[in-house]
């Protein structure tokens, strides 16, 4: 069974930055996608930003130019700078590895972007 231990939630003001961090307990080349989702209250999961084996990147429109995701391979270890954040990005995150063998997820890690 893999595990994703996620870090670097918190409180931020608007127009702060945060780094997420998502460390996995398997070798990152093992998997074929990687991603942050978010949920706020009411409102159902979503995508954030993905990035494939291959190291191509997808964002949400709503993140796009404020966001970027990376890995560091030697540490299986994927990543969520978040900067110029609003109030709208307060969620939960989540990151979820795939590959053909299974579907994981973190056990979610709260943003808060509030004055």
């Amino acid at each position: 069974q893999v595990q994703l231990v996620e870090s670097g939630g918190g409180l931020v003001q608007p127009g702060g930055s945060l780094r997420l961090s998502c460390a996995a307990s398997a070798t990152i080349f093992s998997f074929d996608l990687m991603g942050w989702y978010r949920q706020a209250p009411g409102k159902q999961r979503e995508l954030v930003a993905a990035i494939t084996s291959g190291g191509s990147t997808n964002y949400a429109d709503s993140v796009k130019g404020r966001f970027t995701i990376s890995r560091d391979n030697a540490k299986n270890t994927i990543y969520l700078q978040m900067n110029s954040l609003k109030p709208e990005d307060t969620a939960v995150y989540y990151c979820n590895f795939r590959r053909v063998t299974g579907d994981y997820w973190g056990q979610g890690i709260q943003v808060t972007v509030s004055s």
